[in-house]
């Protein structure tokens, strides 16, 4: 199974981080369809940060494919961080809507930080 887990701040519940980790296991590799798209839709919105606003998060990657994580950094500014917020508010949307459709393959989890 995936798991996402989703950092929001306490004060404001603004997304802080966000990490995933596992395999969804639905299918063999190469056919996993969960795997394919909850992986595009975080790369997707690490992209979209990026590109849109300038952002340069803090992106770990693991070997084997089965990890990412995406951290904010702390100069980040202001303006940028509350486009970013509607970016990482989709993808959010999105796993939960692929959580939902695929229920044992994907757990999207929320702390407070």
């Amino acid at each position: 199974m995936i798991q996402a887990t989703i950092t929001r701040s306490r004060s404001n519940k603004s997304i802080q981080s966000f990490e995933m980790s596992g395999h969804a296991n639905f299918a063999e590799h190469g056919q996993d369809l969960v795997c394919a798209g909850a992986s595009a839709v975080a790369f997707g919105a690490v992209n979209a940060v990026m590109k849109l606003t300038g952002i340069e998060p803090v992106v770990d990657l693991g070997g084997d494919g089965g990890f990412l994580s995406f951290k904010f950094p702390d100069d980040a500014d202001q303006e940028a961080l509350k486009k970013a917020q509607l970016l990482l508010e989709g993808m959010v949307v999105s796993l939960e809507t692929i959580e939902r459709d695929y229920k044992g393959y994907l757990k999207v989890t929320t702390k407070n930080k």
